[in-house]
């Protein structure tokens, strides 16, 4: 190998050993690393950067707009209700989770379904009190399993049968073939990580929690007259358990229920009186078929839509102070409406509009987002600050946006459109109906996770053109011997392992025409080998670089380099034994 082949190696290393050993955000060192080699020329800067333009990079930056709308409107809420629901434990919760990602992913590209998803599992773990940590390797490894049952499952599965096709070889491959192997190694997969996650998975506890932040609010909630909730139990409302937050009473026609049972059916114009930190009472605005007990936001000018939440601490030189909130006109005199009262974790009992306001006190806003410019000097407050991501959801909008997001996955699925043309539509389609604004749309992408995709394509291209991954392979193969099994075995380890270190279409395209070599110079059949490459291309669990998905989630699940090694390495052979055992048995040799 020349020089260019061992700086590679070199860069690698100290790439992989940055994100295994030191809390460097993963995208500066994927970054860093590419940047070296653009500035040596080993790769050229169309190669380096071609993850840049990259369609399953673009996808996921327009997905990450589809899902902020879906939560903005709540859509996102009914969706996890309908499909997610209230599990019981974490064994329920992982279960209710992979079996139907893996299910929709033998249907649908699985990068999309994890962008999508991502912050979907992110709010239902913090809401049932889980740790995100334990949820979000278990969605992107499912994603990747049930990509293997079908042949339109993952990218990869389709370039290997396009190369097969090309050679004149694979016409007998239906959309369910390779789910003789797939559906075998799926099942192994799910059943490995419900049974050992709660040992091999970090536990990173939920960021909120009843003793995390000393301002506990009192916020008053209408069940309205048109509610979804009517009828149902606290317990199936979602009510019971909120994370950081409890029902304290009902208000009921006049009738006061404390110490409220789980079973108490809701009813129209009942007014819940809940205490609990600042997050929840954000979440709470966005359950559908609540409304703010407090009639003024409706008084307020302009659209709901248009306004935001701000905190506000008023000061001793208020002139509302020794007044009630509904005497001192509150909403006339700075167009705000309180929402809720925190007042150094004392539970106030009182409506809103009859909470006496001290010096001290920090009011939770609904307001207009100029609020914060005019009052930020005021001597009515000490300090006013908007707060990120609670926006005034848009319920009336959430079945638009559901629409949209069955429309995309319908026009993808059916190769109506490409996947990267369904998303930029649905992205587009949502911003003009008004389902999201283009400011929060923006906001919406994480560009850690676009930089640590993108220049992973760099990183792989550099393996490819300076032969490393070639010489990989060639060595591994020549301690295989003639035998078509041994040969099948590293066919198949050698692939898994430049997948784990470049991307899994390239790991594909370049053991492709070794494993049709192998298998000609052995005289046995082609499908096998082929067979072999698909597989072990599509099934990469150990490291966070081995497939989109595991980049996707290493960042909002908190994970570090090792537990992708210690919980997906003994995966990746479960799986490689599952499929080893059966390839020969429906493609013999």
């Amino acid at each position: 190998m020349e020089w260019q082949a061992w700086t590679t190696i070199a860069t690698l290393a100290v790439v992989f050993g940055g994100m295994i050993f030191t809390r460097i955000a993963p995208d500066l060192l994927m970054l860093g690393g590419l940047a070296a080699l653009l500035a040596l020329g080993i790769v050229t800067p169309k190669e380096g950067l071609s993850g840049f333009s990259n369609e399953g990079m673009l996808t996921v930056a327009f997905l990450f707009v589809v899902a902020a709308a879906l939560r903005d409107t709540g859509g996102m809420s009914w969706v996890t209700q309908r499909i997610l629901g209230r599990p019981k434990s974490l064994l329920g919760a992982q279960l209710r989770l992979m079996l139907p990602v893996t299910a929709m992913s033998a249907f649908m590209n699985n990068t999309p379904l994890v962008a999508m998803l991502l912050p979907v599992v992110d709010e239902w773990a913090k809401q049932q009190r889980l740790s995100v940590s334990k949820l979000l390797i278990p969605l992107s490894y499912a994603a990747i399993l049930g990509g293997c049952c079908t042949l339109i499952g993952t990218s990869t599965n389709i370039v290997v049968h396009g190369l097969l096709k090309k050679e004149g070889l694979g016409g007998d491959l239906t959309l369910f073939s390779i789910a003789w192997v797939g559906v075998p190694c799926a099942l192994g997969g799910v059943v490995y990580i419900t049974l050992f996650s709660r040992w091999l998975l970090p536990d990173r506890k939920p960021a909120i929690s009843h003793h995390d932040d000393p301002r506990e609010y009192t916020v008053e909630m209408l069940v309205a007259p048109d509610s979804p909730l009517q009828g149902q139990s606290i317990e199936k409302a979602g009510l019971r358990h909120l994370p950081g937050m409890y029902l304290m009473e009902i208000d009921r026609e006049g009738e006061v229920l404390a110490a409220v049972s789980g079973r108490e059916r809701l009813r129209a114009n009942d007014r819940l009186v809940f205490v609990g930190v600042v997050e929840s009472v954000v979440d709470l605005q966005k359950i559908r078929g609540l409304t703010p007990a407090t009639e003024q936001v409706f008084k307020l000018d302009g659209e709901r839509a248009q306004r935001c939440l701000v905190e506000a601490v008023v000061s001793n030189t208020c002139p509302l102070v020794g007044q009630t909130i509904r005497e001192g006109r509150f909403r006339s005199t700075y167009n705000a409406a309180v929402i809720a009262v925190g007042r150094n974790g004392e539970r106030l009992r009182q409506k809103i509009g009859d909470i006496v306001l001290r010096p001290g006190d920090t009011l939770l806003l609904e307001t207009l987002p100029t609020f914060v410019e005019q009052q930020r000097n005021s001597r009515d407050f000490y300090l006013v600050s908007a707060l990120e991501g609670a926006a005034v959801p848009r319920h009336d909008r959430a079945w638009i946006a559901v629409g949209i997001l069955l429309a995309m996955v319908l026009a993808a699925s059916f190769d109506w459109v490409s996947m990267l043309s369904a998303s930029l539509l649905a992205a587009i389609g949502l911003i003009a109906t008004g389902c999201l604004g283009s400011g929060p749309a923006r906001r919406s992408v994480d560009w850690q996770v676009l930089i640590v995709i993108a220049a992973a394509f760099g990183l792989g291209a550099a393996l490819e053109k300076t032969g490393v991954a070639q010489v990989m392979a060639t060595n591994l193969l020549s301690v295989a011997g003639t035998h078509p099994y041994a040969a099948l075995v590293a066919i198949y380890f050698m692939t898994m392992v430049c997948t784990a270190f470049m991307s899994n279409n390239a790991a594909a395209v370049l053991l492709f025409p070794i494993a049709m070599a192998t298998s000609t110079s052995l005289g046995v059949s082609h499908m096998p080998f082929a067979i072999a490459v698909m597989l072990a291309a599509s099934n990469e669990f150990s490291t966070p670089v081995g497939y989109q998905t595991n980049l996707m989630v290493y960042g909002p699940g908190g994970y570090r380099f090792g537990d992708y090694v210690r919980f997906g390495g003994p995966l990746n052979l479960l799986v490689a034994a599952i499929a080893l055992a059966i390839i020969p048995l429906v493609w013999p040799f």
